[in-house]
């Protein structure tokens, strides 16, 4: 199949025109269309009210994606299956990626450099976004405003204030947000927040994340981009750079223009998970301190050794670092319980195997991660990584980035989201974006 990307030659920031007609269950549904990128007006109407509501159990649902590397990869090859799911198109602003997607697709399947020519789709009732961190937002947000449910790939963020403007835009359109933070759909995981939240093992004065260090990215000399590779439109909203093989796709997450090293790369995972155990879904930590080691003699900047000390207003204290076994343990005052991918430990052992009883605390049930967004397009209800926990969770890891970075404790408020009477640290947790991208 030959690449039919559609390669619009507009300025980035006009808004395209839609290129398809509304279908019966897109009926007033996508009014909210208030942005390209850049965002205009909210959306006024929620969309459920017009007119999309409730999905039929037997109806399926078309799925677009953008970002078609190697997360992108695991996603398609966990969505495409589905019996429910029809996949109309695919975006990348590499070609070789896009073609490849556009192939294991097969036919009546579009694909598109610009991410816009995709969100703009009326007849697409989902997103899945796989681009790199700095991306994430932007795209999620022209899906969403564009009446979209979105599937986006973690960390939620590249940065703590577009965050609340995401998670402030998903409820304006009454979207169903998944965030791919799919350990919350690991039945270890859960049992071992279960087991902390219902006082298994006392008071928790201590959990301990263990995420490991970041790589060392040497220099190369920097090249043309290749022809297949649009380099500018892969730098968005981040600034200037010249292209180096190594500084893009996989390789991003080692820069901080572009993402927050291994503290947002795995952090998002275990640190996710600390969250959920002590309760902190809608907020987090009140001080936080740390001390990281950057890259020496290297091309990449983000931290390669850390440990990170969060307290919470509860006295409970979170450390996450690049030392000992990857996987979080959750320390309290009767006992610990240790887990990881594949593996649970409690100590004492019958902890973990006490039945339930009347204080024993159920937390949200998911077996499949993909699945159970599906399942929440069709019902309307959240999903078990809705954007506010992905938000406050990504937080947390751009949280500890920030005091290494400015090399002193901090205070922070996590109903206002800001740091208190700090000026300076303030202004970290905002960004400005390359014109013409804006929020």
């Amino acid at each position: 199949m030959q690449d039919q990307a559609k390669t619009s030659s507009r300025d980035p920031e006009k808004k395209p025109e839609s290129g398809s007609n509304i279908g019966r269950r897109k009926f007033l549904g996508r009014l909210s269309k208030g942005a390209g990128i850049a965002l205009l007006a909210p959306a006024i109407v929620p969309r459920n009210v017009l007119g999309r509501g409730f999905l039929p159990p037997s109806d399926q649902i078309t799925m677009g994606f953008v970002g078609c590397g190697g997360m992108g990869e695991g996603l398609l090859s966990g969505f495409l299956p589905k019996p429910e799911v029809r996949v109309l198109a695919v975006c990348d602003v590499d070609a070789d990626h896009r073609v490849h997607f556009q192939k294991r697709v097969g036919k009546g399947c579009d694909a598109y450099l610009d991410f816009r020519e995709l969100t703009d789709r009326t007849d697409i009732d989902a997103a899945v976004i796989a681009t790199p961190d700095h991306w994430h937002t932007l795209t999620s947000l022209a899906a969403v405003e564009s009446g979209k449910d979105v599937y986006c790939e973690k960390p939620l963020t590249l940065y703590i204030k577009e965050g609340r403007k995401l998670a402030q835009a998903v409820r304006r359109n009454r979207a169903v947000f998944q965030v791919g933070s799919m350990q919350r759909s690991d039945e270890n995981f859960r049992r071992a927040c279960e087991l902390v939240r219902s006082g298994r093992i006392g008071e928790i004065h201590t959990v301990t994340t263990g995420i490991g260090g970041g790589p060392v990215i040497a220099f190369e000399p920097t090249a043309q981009p290749p022809e297949r590779l649009d380099w500018n439109f892969w730098l968005g909203p981040a600034p200037v750079a010249p292209y180096s093989k190594k500084r893009c796709h996989f390789n991003f997450r080692w820069f901080w223009d572009y993402s927050g090293g291994k503290v947002t790369d795995w952090g998002a995972h275990h640190n996710d998970i600390a969250q959920w155990g002590l309760g902190m879904d809608e907020s987090g930590p009140v001080k936080i301190k740390g001390k990281g080691e950057y890259p020496q003699n290297a091309m990449s900047d983000t931290f390669v050794s850390f440990e990170i000390v969060y307290t919470y207003a509860t006295g409970t204290k979170l450390i996450c670092t690049s030392q000992g076994e990857n996987g979080v343990t959750f320390y309290g005052t009767k006992g610990e319980i240790f887990v990881s991918r594949g593996s649970f430990k409690a100590t004492p052992e019958e902890i973990a195997y006490e039945p339930p009883d009347k204080d024993y605390v159920h937390l949200y049930r998911s077996m499949h991660h993909y699945q159970n967004f599906l399942d929440c397009i069709k019902t309307r209800q959240k999903p078990i990584c809705d954007v506010e926990i992905g938000h406050r969770s990504a937080t947390v890891c751009h949280l500890g980035n920030i005091a290494m970075r400015i090399g002193r404790e901090l205070e922070w408020d996590p109903q206002k989201e800001e740091f208190v009477n700090d000026p300076n640290a303030n202004r970290w947790i905002d960004k400005p974006l390359r014109k013409p991208w804006t929020l």
